[in-house]
């Protein structure tokens, strides 16, 4: 198969751990191929804000018989010089030289940009650099060839048509979801859930990550749930933002049992041992708190009187950053000034 999903999904998983600025760069588990916006459908017609402003969307026509005659067929599957240079790129990816995979995948989608793996391989690489946004357009491009494919007539035989719109609609939606996109994050994660047809950990874990940042608690809630429920061998850094969202809900006891495994799996990372902090001083040690809290070195402690830093890069929700902040104060953090 020209494309392996296992591989890639493991493989991209491992990049996705080393790309979230919050919870040491890892708490969230992708898989990777998709794309982004405007310039792949020779029809169709484009909105040039999206529903959080900046993005780009392409709405496809049904093609009439003349445009369908005429039109490039989508490639599923590379051909010709495409082929050798993707799985060119392919083995460079895998040996972690993303710098040098990224300029393959490039070379692939300008003699092949019908090629769907092209451009989400592409992605891929942009994402192991942070450049999600380009990585977003991308994986906009994917979906869309994948649309056409699978829109298309009776499959031919020979013909093999787009299999993977749900891990493509994973991908950018992840994307999303750390580049300051919820609302879309939110739409293409639950059509990744849908399309999957199935409990997934990777999809469950993003999605209710994705109703967090939308205020979806409870609903976070009960996806955080079954995750963890699929992954109980292995506490995941996504666990604590279970914790966090029980702690939204009142549902202390349950959440602090569940950051107790996180704490003794991490125990050293800063957001750990900070969130642990704010779950000792509500159950009334203070002195317990305080102590834990400032196990944290100081430079990394002062970020939790920085507002934006809580709202922003970390994005807690609001009762944890009310009592963080009160846990702040009470060491005198407040006061000194963050570098």
């Amino acid at each position: 198969k020209t494309h392996d999903n296992q591989a890639r999904a493991s493989r991209m998983q491992r990049i996705s751990e080393s790309c979230r600025i919050s919870f040491p760069h890892w708490w969230l588990a992708l898989l990777f191929i998709l794309s982004s916006t405007s310039a792949l459908a020779p029809r169709g017609t484009v909105s040039r804000r999206g529903i959080l402003g900046g993005i780009s969307l392409v709405t496809l026509a049904p093609p009439s018989r003349a445009e369908e005659d005429l039109s490039p067929v989508v490639e599923v599957v590379a051909t010709g010089d495409a082929k050798k240079l993707f799985n060119e790129g392919r083995a460079l990816e895998s040996q972690g030289n993303m710098a040098a995979a990224q300029r393959i995948y490039s070379k692939v989608t300008k003699i092949s940009p019908r090629f769907i793996y092209g451009w989400s391989n592409l992605a891929n690489t942009q994402v192991a650099f942070g450049d999600l946004s380009n990585a977003e357009d991308n994986y906009s491009k994917a979906i869309e060839l994948c649309k056409e494919s699978m829109a298309g007539n009776e499959e031919q035989f020979g013909v093999r048509r787009c299999s993977d719109m749900y891990v493509l609609r994973l991908n950018r939606g992840t994307v999303r979801l750390n580049n300051g996109m919820p609302q879309e994050a939110l739409t293409d994660l639950q059509q990744a859930s849908i399309l999957r047809e199935r409990p997934d950990a990777i999809i469950l874990q993003n999605l209710a990550r994705a109703k967090e940042l939308n205020g979806l608690y409870s609903l976070a809630d009960k996806d955080y749930n079954l995750a963890i429920s699929m992954t109980a061998n292995e506490v995941s850094p996504f666990w604590l933002r279970s914790a966090l969202v029980k702690y939204q809900l009142g549902n202390r006891s349950e959440g602090f049992d569940i950051l107790k495994r996180v704490e003794n799996r991490f125990p050293e990372a800063p957001e750990v041992r900070s969130a642990y902090a704010v779950f000792l001083a509500a159950n009334g040690d203070q002195v317990g708190a305080q102590r834990k809290f400032l196990e944290i070195p100081d430079r990394q402690r002062f970020r939790y009187s920085d507002i934006q830093y809580l709202t922003k890069v970390i994005i807690w929700p609001s009762s944890m950053i009310d009592d963080v902040s009160k846990l702040a104060e009470a060491v005198g953090d407040n006061k000194r000034k963050i570098e």
